[in-house]
Protein backbone atom coordinates (compact mmCIF):
# COMPACT_ATOMS: atom_id res chain seq x y z
CA UNK A 1 0.00 0.00 0.00
CA UNK A 2 1.41 3.56 -1.16
CA UNK A 3 0.96 6.34 1.73
CA UNK A 4 -1.67 8.98 0.21
CA UNK A 5 -3.43 12.49 1.54
CA UNK A 6 -6.71 12.82 0.93
CA UNK A 7 -8.94 15.77 2.01
CA UNK A 8 -12.07 15.28 3.72
CA UNK A 9 -14.77 18.12 4.79
CA UNK A 10 -16.92 16.88 8.12
CA UNK A 11 -19.06 18.58 10.83
CA UNK A 12 -18.12 18.00 14.32
CA UNK A 13 -19.56 19.89 17.06
CA UNK A 14 -16.76 21.43 19.40
CA UNK A 15 -17.70 22.40 22.95
CA UNK A 16 -15.83 25.10 24.33
CA UNK A 17 -14.90 25.30 27.94
CA UNK A 18 -17.52 27.92 28.77
CA UNK A 19 -20.15 26.21 26.83
CA UNK A 20 -19.12 22.57 28.90
CA UNK A 21 -19.67 24.92 32.11
CA UNK A 22 -22.70 26.73 31.12
CA UNK A 23 -24.73 23.65 30.45
CA UNK A 24 -23.21 22.13 33.73
CA UNK A 25 -24.36 24.93 35.91
CA UNK A 26 -27.75 25.03 34.26
CA UNK A 27 -28.72 21.56 35.34
CA UNK A 28 -27.33 22.17 39.17
CA UNK A 29 -29.43 22.33 41.66
CA UNK A 30 -29.62 24.92 44.34
CA UNK A 31 -27.27 23.17 46.84
CA UNK A 32 -25.45 22.13 44.10
CA UNK A 33 -24.87 25.55 42.94
CA UNK A 34 -23.64 27.09 46.18
CA UNK A 35 -21.19 24.03 46.64
CA UNK A 36 -19.76 24.86 42.79
CA UNK A 37 -19.27 28.17 43.98
CA UNK A 38 -17.78 27.25 47.09
CA UNK A 39 -15.03 25.25 44.82
CA UNK A 40 -14.76 28.25 42.44
CA UNK A 41 -14.28 31.22 45.63
CA UNK A 42 -11.19 28.46 46.84
CA UNK A 43 -9.67 27.60 43.23
CA UNK A 44 -9.41 31.42 41.88
CA UNK A 45 -7.91 34.16 43.68
CA UNK A 46 -9.90 36.59 41.83
CA UNK A 47 -13.36 35.64 42.69
CA UNK A 48 -14.66 36.72 45.79
CA UNK A 49 -18.11 36.95 47.61
CA UNK A 50 -20.21 40.56 47.83
CA UNK A 51 -19.76 41.51 51.33
CA UNK A 52 -22.21 44.80 51.17
CA UNK A 53 -26.01 44.60 49.84
CA UNK A 54 -24.88 45.75 46.21
CA UNK A 55 -26.05 44.14 43.46
CA UNK A 56 -25.33 40.72 43.03
CA UNK A 57 -23.54 40.46 39.82
CA UNK A 58 -21.50 43.88 39.64
CA UNK A 59 -21.02 45.01 35.86
CA UNK A 60 -17.24 45.69 35.67
CA UNK A 61 -17.55 48.66 33.38
CA UNK A 62 -18.33 50.32 36.36
CA UNK A 63 -15.26 49.77 37.78
CA UNK A 64 -12.64 50.50 34.68
CA UNK A 65 -11.87 53.76 33.22
CA UNK A 66 -12.13 54.36 29.48
CA UNK A 67 -9.10 53.29 28.34
CA UNK A 68 -8.46 50.46 30.95
CA UNK A 69 -11.79 49.28 29.27
CA UNK A 70 -10.30 49.13 25.69
CA UNK A 71 -7.38 47.23 27.46
CA UNK A 72 -9.68 44.74 29.07
CA UNK A 73 -11.49 43.85 25.36
CA UNK A 74 -8.15 43.81 23.88
CA UNK A 75 -6.96 41.12 26.16
CA UNK A 76 -10.49 39.15 25.86
CA UNK A 77 -10.25 39.12 21.83
CA UNK A 78 -7.25 37.41 22.48
CA UNK A 79 -9.37 34.53 24.58
CA UNK A 80 -12.01 34.72 22.05
CA UNK A 81 -14.81 36.28 23.80
CA UNK A 82 -16.25 39.40 23.64
CA UNK A 83 -17.02 41.46 26.59
CA UNK A 84 -18.00 44.55 25.93
CA UNK A 85 -19.45 46.18 28.88
CA UNK A 86 -23.17 47.44 29.70
CA UNK A 87 -25.31 48.58 32.62
CA UNK A 88 -26.95 45.31 32.56
CA UNK A 89 -26.07 41.49 33.27
CA UNK A 90 -25.97 39.58 30.01
CA UNK A 91 -28.89 37.50 29.77
CA UNK A 92 -28.83 34.28 27.76
CA UNK A 93 -30.13 35.87 24.64
CA UNK A 94 -27.21 38.55 24.89
CA UNK A 95 -24.13 36.48 25.99
CA UNK A 96 -20.86 36.82 24.42
CA UNK A 97 -20.97 33.70 22.55
CA UNK A 98 -20.94 33.09 18.90
CA UNK A 99 -23.86 32.71 17.12
CA UNK A 100 -22.89 28.79 16.71
CA UNK A 101 -22.17 28.56 20.35
CA UNK A 102 -25.40 30.28 21.74
CA UNK A 103 -27.33 27.57 19.63
CA UNK A 104 -25.43 24.96 21.33
CA UNK A 105 -26.15 26.20 24.84
CA UNK A 106 -29.58 26.63 24.70
CA UNK A 107 -30.39 23.46 22.07
CA UNK A 108 -28.18 21.77 25.02
CA UNK A 109 -26.26 18.21 23.84
CA UNK A 110 -28.31 15.53 25.17
CA UNK A 111 -32.03 14.63 25.92
CA UNK A 112 -32.96 14.31 28.95
CA UNK A 113 -35.79 11.86 30.79
CA UNK A 114 -39.00 13.48 31.84
CA UNK A 115 -41.53 11.91 34.45
CA UNK A 116 -43.79 14.94 35.59
CA UNK A 117 -44.51 13.89 39.29
CA UNK A 118 -45.45 16.48 41.65
CA UNK A 119 -42.67 17.57 44.67
CA UNK A 120 -44.45 17.67 48.05
CA UNK A 121 -45.45 21.26 48.93
CA UNK A 122 -42.04 21.94 51.31
CA UNK A 123 -42.56 24.31 55.06
CA UNK A 124 -40.35 26.76 52.87
CA UNK A 125 -43.41 27.84 51.30
CA UNK A 126 -45.23 29.22 54.42
CA UNK A 127 -42.38 30.77 55.19
CA UNK A 128 -43.45 34.18 53.20
CA UNK A 129 -45.82 35.04 55.70
CA UNK A 130 -45.35 36.99 58.98
CA UNK A 131 -46.45 35.30 61.73
CA UNK A 132 -46.29 37.61 65.14
CA UNK A 133 -47.35 35.04 67.26
CA UNK A 134 -44.01 32.92 65.98
CA UNK A 135 -42.31 31.63 69.56
CA UNK A 136 -38.75 31.88 68.94
CA UNK A 137 -38.23 29.24 71.12
CA UNK A 138 -40.60 26.93 69.33
CA UNK A 139 -37.20 26.89 66.64
CA UNK A 140 -34.65 26.22 69.10
CA UNK A 141 -36.92 23.31 70.70
CA UNK A 142 -37.15 22.02 66.56
CA UNK A 143 -33.20 21.56 66.69
CA UNK A 144 -33.41 19.00 69.45
CA UNK A 145 -32.56 15.60 68.16
CA UNK A 146 -34.31 12.48 69.63
CA UNK A 147 -30.61 11.49 71.14
CA UNK A 148 -29.88 14.77 72.42
CA UNK A 149 -33.95 14.35 73.95
CA UNK A 150 -33.24 11.00 75.67
CA UNK A 151 -29.36 12.05 76.71
CA UNK A 152 -31.21 14.54 79.14
CA UNK A 153 -33.45 12.58 80.48
CA UNK A 154 -30.75 10.28 81.34
CA UNK A 155 -29.13 12.62 83.34
CA UNK A 156 -31.93 12.67 86.18
CA UNK A 157 -32.17 9.21 86.20
CA UNK A 158 -30.04 7.11 89.32
CA UNK A 159 -28.48 4.23 87.30
CA UNK A 160 -25.24 2.70 87.54
CA UNK A 161 -22.16 3.87 85.35
CA UNK A 162 -22.94 -0.17 83.41
CA UNK A 163 -26.61 1.18 82.99
CA UNK A 164 -26.18 4.41 81.85
CA UNK A 165 -23.28 3.42 79.33
CA UNK A 166 -25.69 0.72 78.22
CA UNK A 167 -28.61 2.85 77.85
CA UNK A 168 -26.09 5.26 75.70
CA UNK A 169 -25.43 2.87 73.31
CA UNK A 170 -28.87 2.00 72.93
CA UNK A 171 -29.80 5.30 72.47
CA UNK A 172 -27.68 6.24 69.54
CA UNK A 173 -28.50 2.90 67.82
CA UNK A 174 -32.00 4.43 67.46
CA UNK A 175 -33.25 5.26 63.82
CA UNK A 176 -34.62 8.58 62.83
CA UNK A 177 -37.46 6.93 63.73
CA UNK A 178 -37.21 6.20 67.07
CA UNK A 179 -36.63 2.72 66.13
CA UNK A 180 -34.08 -0.37 67.19
CA UNK A 181 -33.13 -1.41 64.23
CA UNK A 182 -29.89 -3.57 65.19
CA UNK A 183 -30.94 -6.59 67.56
CA UNK A 184 -29.89 -6.93 70.87
CA UNK A 185 -27.49 -10.18 69.99
CA UNK A 186 -26.04 -8.49 67.42
CA UNK A 187 -24.99 -4.94 69.36
CA UNK A 188 -23.50 -6.61 72.22
CA UNK A 189 -21.51 -8.97 69.56
CA UNK A 190 -20.15 -5.78 67.83
CA UNK A 191 -19.18 -4.73 71.31
CA UNK A 192 -17.82 -7.66 73.11
CA UNK A 193 -16.06 -8.89 70.03
CA UNK A 194 -14.97 -13.09 70.52
CA UNK A 195 -15.26 -12.86 74.36
CA UNK A 196 -18.52 -15.48 74.88
CA UNK A 197 -18.54 -14.99 78.60
CA UNK A 198 -18.49 -11.04 77.60
CA UNK A 199 -21.51 -10.95 75.28
CA UNK A 200 -23.57 -12.38 77.66
CA UNK A 201 -23.16 -10.33 80.17
CA UNK A 202 -23.08 -7.65 77.85
CA UNK A 203 -26.21 -9.11 76.20
CA UNK A 204 -28.69 -9.28 79.70
CA UNK A 205 -27.34 -5.46 80.74
CA UNK A 206 -28.64 -4.35 77.24
CA UNK A 207 -31.68 -6.09 78.06
CA UNK A 208 -31.87 -4.46 81.08
CA UNK A 209 -31.09 -1.16 79.99
CA UNK A 210 -33.73 -1.24 77.06
CA UNK A 211 -36.65 -1.41 79.28
CA UNK A 212 -35.11 1.89 81.05
CA UNK A 213 -35.32 3.05 77.32
CA UNK A 214 -38.90 1.92 76.46
CA UNK A 215 -40.20 4.23 79.79
CA UNK A 216 -38.73 7.74 78.36
CA UNK A 217 -40.24 9.82 76.56
CA UNK A 218 -41.87 10.08 73.76
CA UNK A 219 -43.14 6.94 74.08
CA UNK A 220 -42.94 4.13 71.97
CA UNK A 221 -38.98 4.78 71.22
CA UNK A 222 -36.91 1.49 71.57
CA UNK A 223 -39.16 -0.56 70.00
CA UNK A 224 -38.28 -2.79 67.89
CA UNK A 225 -41.06 -3.16 65.44
CA UNK A 226 -44.72 -1.67 65.03
CA UNK A 227 -46.66 -3.74 66.98
CA UNK A 228 -44.32 -3.54 70.02
CA UNK A 229 -44.35 0.99 69.19
CA UNK A 230 -48.10 0.57 69.71
CA UNK A 231 -47.97 -1.45 72.67
CA UNK A 232 -45.70 0.59 74.80
CA UNK A 233 -48.30 3.31 74.02
CA UNK A 234 -51.40 1.45 74.71
CA UNK A 235 -49.89 0.00 78.48
CA UNK A 236 -49.55 3.79 79.33
CA UNK A 237 -52.59 4.94 78.89
CA UNK A 238 -55.70 3.80 81.37
CA UNK A 239 -57.02 0.36 82.02
CA UNK A 240 -59.91 -0.50 80.52
CA UNK A 241 -61.74 -3.39 78.32
CA UNK A 242 -60.87 -1.64 75.11
CA UNK A 243 -57.45 -1.16 75.87
CA UNK A 244 -56.68 -4.95 76.69
CA UNK A 245 -58.40 -5.55 73.09
CA UNK A 246 -55.92 -3.04 71.66
CA UNK A 247 -53.32 -4.64 73.18
CA UNK A 248 -53.97 -7.87 71.90
CA UNK A 249 -54.81 -6.55 68.20
CA UNK A 250 -51.49 -4.78 68.20
CA UNK A 251 -49.97 -7.93 69.40
CA UNK A 252 -51.22 -10.50 67.49
CA UNK A 253 -53.67 -8.86 64.60
CA UNK A 254 -52.53 -5.67 63.31
CA UNK A 255 -52.92 -7.41 59.75
CA UNK A 256 -56.51 -8.27 60.23
CA UNK A 257 -57.14 -4.27 61.50
CA UNK A 258 -55.25 -3.31 58.38
CA UNK A 259 -57.35 -5.12 55.85
CA UNK A 260 -60.86 -3.91 58.33
CA UNK A 261 -61.67 -7.42 58.32
CA UNK A 262 -64.54 -6.96 61.48
CA UNK A 263 -65.66 -10.60 61.53
CA UNK A 264 -62.01 -12.14 61.63
CA UNK A 265 -60.84 -9.56 64.28
CA UNK A 266 -64.20 -9.99 66.49
CA UNK A 267 -63.77 -13.99 65.88
CA UNK A 268 -60.47 -13.90 67.12
CA UNK A 269 -60.59 -11.34 70.05
CA UNK A 270 -64.13 -12.83 71.39
CA UNK A 271 -65.10 -8.59 71.32
CA UNK A 272 -68.25 -7.40 69.83
CA UNK A 273 -68.13 -4.81 66.74
CA UNK A 274 -68.46 -1.62 69.38
CA UNK A 275 -65.75 -2.71 71.68
CA UNK A 276 -63.79 -3.34 68.26
CA UNK A 277 -64.30 0.23 67.46
CA UNK A 278 -63.13 1.72 70.49
CA UNK A 279 -59.93 -0.44 70.39
CA UNK A 280 -59.13 1.18 67.06
CA UNK A 281 -59.76 4.88 68.16
CA UNK A 282 -56.92 4.09 71.09
CA UNK A 283 -54.72 2.44 68.19
CA UNK A 284 -55.52 5.78 66.18
CA UNK A 285 -54.87 7.88 68.90
CA UNK A 286 -50.62 6.25 69.14
CA UNK A 287 -48.12 7.60 67.34
CA UNK A 288 -46.33 4.66 65.18
CA UNK A 289 -43.37 7.26 64.53
CA UNK A 290 -41.73 8.74 67.66
CA UNK A 291 -39.06 9.98 66.33
CA UNK A 292 -40.91 12.31 64.12
CA UNK A 293 -41.19 15.38 66.13
CA UNK A 294 -37.49 15.36 66.54
CA UNK A 295 -36.89 15.35 62.99
CA UNK A 296 -34.78 17.89 61.50
CA UNK A 297 -37.37 20.15 59.71
CA UNK A 298 -33.98 22.41 57.86
CA UNK A 299 -33.57 19.01 56.04
CA UNK A 300 -36.97 18.90 54.70
CA UNK A 301 -36.83 22.51 53.72
CA UNK A 302 -37.14 23.19 49.65
CA UNK A 303 -35.78 26.46 49.52
CA UNK A 304 -37.64 27.67 45.94
CA UNK A 305 -35.54 29.12 42.93
CA UNK A 306 -38.47 31.57 41.56
CA UNK A 307 -41.12 33.15 43.35
CA UNK A 308 -44.09 34.10 41.61
CA UNK A 309 -45.91 37.35 42.45
CA UNK A 310 -49.15 38.99 41.42
CA UNK A 311 -49.31 42.29 39.06
CA UNK A 312 -52.49 43.56 38.41
CA UNK A 313 -54.34 40.87 36.79
CA UNK A 314 -51.39 38.95 35.76
CA UNK A 315 -48.75 37.15 37.49
CA UNK A 316 -44.78 37.79 37.30
CA UNK A 317 -42.01 35.46 38.16
CA UNK A 318 -39.04 37.20 40.39
CA UNK A 319 -36.03 35.06 40.98
CA UNK A 320 -35.30 34.26 44.94
CA UNK A 321 -32.00 36.28 45.62
CA UNK A 322 -31.44 34.17 48.33
CA UNK A 323 -30.30 31.52 46.22
CA UNK A 324 -28.40 34.17 44.29
CA UNK A 325 -24.56 33.91 44.78
CA UNK A 326 -22.96 37.40 45.51
CA UNK A 327 -20.19 37.30 43.03
CA UNK A 328 -17.66 39.74 42.36
CA UNK A 329 -13.75 40.36 41.13
CA UNK A 330 -10.92 41.31 43.59
CA UNK A 331 -10.48 44.51 42.86
CA UNK A 332 -6.87 44.81 43.84
CA UNK A 333 -5.87 41.53 41.89
CA UNK A 334 -7.12 42.80 38.75
CA UNK A 335 -5.89 45.96 38.94
CA UNK A 336 -2.38 44.52 39.36
CA UNK A 337 -3.17 42.06 36.14
CA UNK A 338 -4.28 45.03 34.26
CA UNK A 339 -0.82 47.84 35.41
CA UNK A 340 1.06 44.08 34.14
CA UNK A 341 -0.45 43.58 30.73
CA UNK A 342 2.22 42.78 28.17
CA UNK A 343 4.68 40.99 30.74
CA UNK A 344 3.67 37.84 29.87
CA UNK A 345 4.94 34.45 31.29
CA UNK A 346 3.15 34.39 35.32
CA UNK A 347 1.11 37.20 34.07
CA UNK A 348 -0.79 35.32 31.27
CA UNK A 349 -1.97 32.49 33.27
CA UNK A 350 -2.87 35.06 35.80
CA UNK A 351 -5.05 37.08 33.38
CA UNK A 352 -6.44 33.74 32.31
CA UNK A 353 -7.83 32.83 35.34
CA UNK A 354 -9.07 36.29 36.19
CA UNK A 355 -11.28 35.44 32.45
CA UNK A 356 -12.12 32.23 33.87
CA UNK A 357 -14.03 34.00 37.15
CA UNK A 358 -15.52 36.42 34.74
CA UNK A 359 -16.64 33.47 32.43
CA UNK A 360 -18.37 32.21 35.81
CA UNK A 361 -19.93 34.82 36.66
CA UNK A 362 -21.71 35.41 33.28
CA UNK A 363 -22.54 31.50 32.91
CA UNK A 364 -24.19 31.81 36.56
CA UNK A 365 -26.15 34.93 35.52
CA UNK A 366 -26.99 32.67 32.34
CA UNK A 367 -28.52 29.69 34.10
CA UNK A 368 -30.86 32.44 36.26
CA UNK A 369 -31.97 34.47 33.38
CA UNK A 370 -32.40 30.72 31.56
CA UNK A 371 -34.58 30.03 35.08
CA UNK A 372 -36.61 33.23 34.67
CA UNK A 373 -37.71 32.83 31.46
CA UNK A 374 -38.37 29.68 31.31
CA UNK A 375 -40.63 29.94 34.73
CA UNK A 376 -41.95 32.71 33.37
CA UNK A 377 -43.55 31.10 30.21
CA UNK A 378 -45.02 28.47 32.40
CA UNK A 379 -46.67 30.69 34.56
CA UNK A 380 -48.57 32.45 31.20
CA UNK A 381 -49.69 28.65 30.26
CA UNK A 382 -50.83 27.98 33.53
CA UNK A 383 -52.40 30.99 34.83
CA UNK A 384 -55.75 29.07 35.96
CA UNK A 385 -53.54 27.20 38.02
CA UNK A 386 -53.00 30.14 40.06
CA UNK A 387 -56.45 31.56 40.39
CA UNK A 388 -58.14 28.34 40.81
CA UNK A 389 -55.73 26.09 42.45
CA UNK A 390 -54.12 22.25 40.57
CA UNK A 391 -58.23 21.32 39.53
CA UNK A 392 -57.47 24.04 36.86
CA UNK A 393 -53.85 23.00 35.43
CA UNK A 394 -53.82 22.52 31.42
CA UNK A 395 -51.61 20.05 29.77
CA UNK A 396 -47.85 21.22 28.93
CA UNK A 397 -45.04 19.21 27.31
CA UNK A 398 -41.76 20.36 27.52
CA UNK A 399 -41.89 21.00 23.84
CA UNK A 400 -44.79 23.76 24.03
CA UNK A 401 -41.69 25.77 26.59
CA UNK A 402 -38.87 24.88 23.85
CA UNK A 403 -40.94 26.30 21.14
CA UNK A 404 -41.86 29.42 22.92
CA UNK A 405 -38.44 30.06 23.80
CA UNK A 406 -36.49 28.98 20.66
CA UNK A 407 -34.67 26.32 23.12
CA UNK A 408 -34.17 22.90 23.00
CA UNK A 409 -36.48 20.09 25.08
CA UNK A 410 -33.50 18.96 27.01
CA UNK A 411 -32.07 22.69 28.06
CA UNK A 412 -35.92 22.88 29.50
CA UNK A 413 -35.69 19.77 30.79
CA UNK A 414 -32.63 20.81 33.08
CA UNK A 415 -34.15 24.13 33.86
CA UNK A 416 -37.08 22.39 35.44
CA UNK A 417 -35.38 19.36 36.99
CA UNK A 418 -34.42 20.21 40.87
CA UNK A 419 -35.55 23.79 40.36
CA UNK A 420 -38.75 25.34 42.68
CA UNK A 421 -41.36 27.81 42.44
CA UNK A 422 -43.15 29.19 45.24
CA UNK A 423 -46.51 29.89 44.76
CA UNK A 424 -49.60 30.78 47.36
CA UNK A 425 -50.63 27.14 46.97
CA UNK A 426 -47.09 25.77 48.25
CA UNK A 427 -43.90 25.42 46.43
CA UNK A 428 -43.20 23.24 43.58
CA UNK A 429 -40.88 21.49 41.50
CA UNK A 430 -40.92 23.17 37.89
CA UNK A 431 -41.52 19.81 36.34
CA UNK A 432 -44.99 19.55 38.48
CA UNK A 433 -46.57 21.95 35.95
CA UNK A 434 -46.36 19.44 33.05
CA UNK A 435 -48.66 16.92 32.28
CA UNK A 436 -50.52 14.75 29.70
CA UNK A 437 -53.60 15.83 28.24
CA UNK A 438 -56.25 13.29 28.59
CA UNK A 439 -59.65 13.29 25.99
CA UNK A 440 -62.49 14.81 26.70
CA UNK A 441 -66.24 14.39 25.75
CA UNK A 442 -66.32 17.88 24.40
CA UNK A 443 -63.02 17.36 22.47
CA UNK A 444 -60.88 19.28 24.23
CA UNK A 445 -57.92 18.31 26.73
CA UNK A 446 -57.64 17.83 30.13
CA UNK A 447 -54.68 18.08 32.23
CA UNK A 448 -53.19 14.59 34.04
CA UNK A 449 -52.61 16.83 37.20
CA UNK A 450 -56.09 18.43 36.82
CA UNK A 451 -57.64 14.81 36.92
CA UNK A 452 -55.59 13.80 40.19
CA UNK A 453 -56.47 16.56 41.85
CA UNK A 454 -59.89 15.51 41.10
CA UNK A 455 -59.70 12.23 41.71
CA UNK A 456 -58.72 13.65 45.27
CA UNK A 457 -61.58 15.87 45.41
CA UNK A 458 -63.86 13.01 44.45
CA UNK A 459 -61.96 10.81 47.38
CA UNK A 460 -62.81 12.82 50.24
CA UNK A 461 -66.44 13.51 49.79
CA UNK A 462 -67.19 10.35 49.40
CA UNK A 463 -69.36 8.17 52.58
CA UNK A 464 -66.41 6.04 54.58
CA UNK A 465 -69.01 3.56 55.15
CA UNK A 466 -69.21 3.14 51.48
CA UNK A 467 -65.72 4.79 49.45
CA UNK A 468 -65.76 4.46 46.21
CA UNK A 469 -64.05 1.96 43.89
CA UNK A 470 -61.69 2.52 41.23
CA UNK A 471 -64.28 1.80 38.37
CA UNK A 472 -66.94 4.14 40.24
CA UNK A 473 -64.17 6.91 40.04
CA UNK A 474 -63.89 6.21 36.34
CA UNK A 475 -67.67 6.66 35.99
CA UNK A 476 -67.80 9.30 37.77
CA UNK A 477 -64.87 11.28 35.76
CA UNK A 478 -66.74 10.13 32.69
CA UNK A 479 -70.28 11.97 33.77
CA UNK A 480 -68.12 15.24 33.93
CA UNK A 481 -66.80 14.56 30.35
CA UNK A 482 -63.37 13.32 31.29
CA UNK A 483 -62.49 9.86 29.78
CA UNK A 484 -60.14 7.64 32.30
CA UNK A 485 -59.52 4.26 32.32
CA UNK A 486 -60.14 2.66 35.31
CA UNK A 487 -56.85 1.25 35.35
CA UNK A 488 -55.85 4.97 34.73
CA UNK A 489 -57.51 6.01 37.81
CA UNK A 490 -56.01 3.16 39.97
CA UNK A 491 -51.73 4.53 39.15
CA UNK A 492 -53.32 8.19 39.82
CA UNK A 493 -54.67 6.94 42.90
CA UNK A 494 -51.85 5.14 44.06
CA UNK A 495 -49.09 8.09 43.04
CA UNK A 496 -51.81 10.80 45.50
CA UNK A 497 -51.17 7.71 47.99
CA UNK A 498 -54.70 7.51 48.78
CA UNK A 499 -55.35 3.64 49.73
CA UNK A 500 -57.72 1.52 47.62
CA UNK A 501 -61.57 1.65 48.38
CA UNK A 502 -61.15 -1.67 50.71
CA UNK A 503 -58.57 -0.15 52.96
CA UNK A 504 -61.02 3.48 53.18
CA UNK A 505 -64.15 1.71 54.50
CA UNK A 506 -64.43 3.24 57.87
CA UNK A 507 -65.03 0.08 60.71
Amino acid sequence: MKPSLQVRLSQHLALTPQLQQSIRLLQLSTLELHQEVEQMLEANPFLEMEEDAGPIFEPMTERLTASEQAGERETERATEVDSAGSDEAPGVDSVELGATEREDWENGTEADDFDGIREQPSASSSSHNDNDDFDPHERNSVGESLQDHLHRQLLGMRLSGEDTAAVKVLIESLNDDGYLDDPLEDIAASLAGDDEEAREELLERLRCALKWLQNMEPLGVGARDLSECLTLQLRAMERCEAQMIAILICKQHLELLARRDMKKLMAATGADDELIKEAQALIVMCEPKPGRQFARAEANIIVPDVIVQKAGRNWKVVLNPEVMPKLRINDLYAQAIRGNRGAGGANGALSSRLQEARWFMKNIQQRFDTIQRVSQAIVERQKSFFTHGEIAMKPLVLREIADELGLHESTISRVTTAKYMATMFGTFELKYFFGSSLNTEAGGNASSTAVRALIKQLVAAEDPAKPLSDSQLSKMLEEQGIQVARRTVAKYREALRIAPANLRKAM
